[in-house]
């Protein structure tokens, strides 16, 4: 059966070393988290060796997106160059493996103007199908009004938008996540908890500053089998009654405007819960390459957890191929749908 895998990281020389170059309370510490093993060399490589990994883990196309944090906590002037370089070389990389490799774009997103700008350049470009986000830039959150724009030119495009985790800001951290250990703290703020509690804090923002009731269209996307927020829909729903504005219920958004993905946590437990909450045309493959390393095996498991074959197609390809405009015949020099 066709895999496609979303949501699965690279970098490029000049952002790895941007973000090594920080100083102070900008330095990202989650950056640390990237050098282990063979790790650094696996985020820059988007050639024959990830190629390689991909036919290890039966994937047959891969969605790249750019690692944490990304540009979105560099200089204004340094996100926009970086961003734009990042763009290129995936549409480059694309174009090297028309038919395993696609891209969700790099945004600048210190400058909502310029991320917007970003956005419509890449449109047209080779192999661009989403666009990757995080739940804020600095202080400012993505459902800040700043951003409206960018979401609907997202929506009018017709790329989805990942909201991706990243490290709590700095005060959260100071008062939630510090006082254990060095190597905890960093943990539990980061892939141990606090990732997680962002991306999700940050859709659940999204739908009640009204931004599903403006833009209908908007699809967005979170990992991790959705960040906590799909285990803690039924309470999350009680916002409803507190936001008179809505014009739905907060659980309704998430049938139609948000999807999850399973981040390599490809456990049917997880799946079966999501199944409860959500429905099958709303969840996506993902490795959450190369911090997860999948093999053919392991995914062919997972996938034949999965009863309804129907849903089973759905999961491992037919929802991505949906999503963004993949189809098995699209060139990779097409736009996606949408696109002009």
């Amino acid at each position: 059966m066709r895999v496609v895998a979303i949501e699965e990281h690279w970098t490029t020389p000049g952002i790895d070393r941007a973000l090594r170059a920080q100083q102070g309370s900008a330095r990202d510490g989650s950056v640390l988290l990237n050098d282990r093993g063979d790790i650094p060399e696996q985020l820059l490589d988007v050639g024959a060796g990830r190629i390689a990994a991909m036919d290890t883990a039966g994937v047959e196309m891969q969605v790249l997106s750019i690692h944490p944090p990304g540009t979105s906590g560099l200089p204004v002037a340094e996100s926009i160059a970086l961003s734009r370089d990042a763009n290129d070389r995936a549409s480059d990389a694309v174009g090297r493996y028309p038919d395993r490799l696609r891209a969700m774009t790099t945004l600048p997103l210190p400058d909502p103007g310029a991320a917007a700008e970003e956005l419509r350049r890449t449109a047209g470009m080779p192999g661009h199908v989403g666009v990757m986000t995080y739940g804020r830039s600095g202080d400012r959150p993505l459902d800040d009004p700043a951003y409206d724009d960018l979401l609907a030119l997202a929506a009018d495009l017709r790329r989805p938008v990942f909201v991706h985790p990243q490290i709590p800001p700095a005060a959260v951290r100071a008062a939630s996540y510090s006082g254990i250990d060095p190597t905890i703290d960093l943990g539990l703020a980061t892939f141990g908890w606090g990732w997680h509690l962002e991306a999700g804090t940050a859709v659940l923002r999204l739908i009640l500053r009204g931004t599903f009731d403006r833009h209908p269209g908007l699809q967005v996307v979170l990992g991790h089998w959705g960040e906590m927020l799909l285990f803690a829909l039924d309470r999350a729903d009680g916002l409803s009654n507190v936001a008179p504005h809505l014009e739905r219920r907060v659980a309704d958004y998430f049938r139609t405007n948000i999807h999850v993905t399973t981040s390599g946590m490809l456990t049917p437990r997880l799946l079966s819960h999501a199944l409860d909450v959500t429905t099958a045309d709303r969840i996506l493959l993902s490795g959450d390459h190369p911090f997860h390393r999948l093999d053919a095996a392991h995914v062919a498991r997972f996938l034949e957890a999965i009863p309804d074959a129907d849903d089973r197609r759905r999961i491992a390809h037919g929802n991505a191929d949906a999503l963004f405009g993949l189809g098995s015949g699209r060139a990779a020099g097409e736009a996606g749908p949408g696109a002009p």
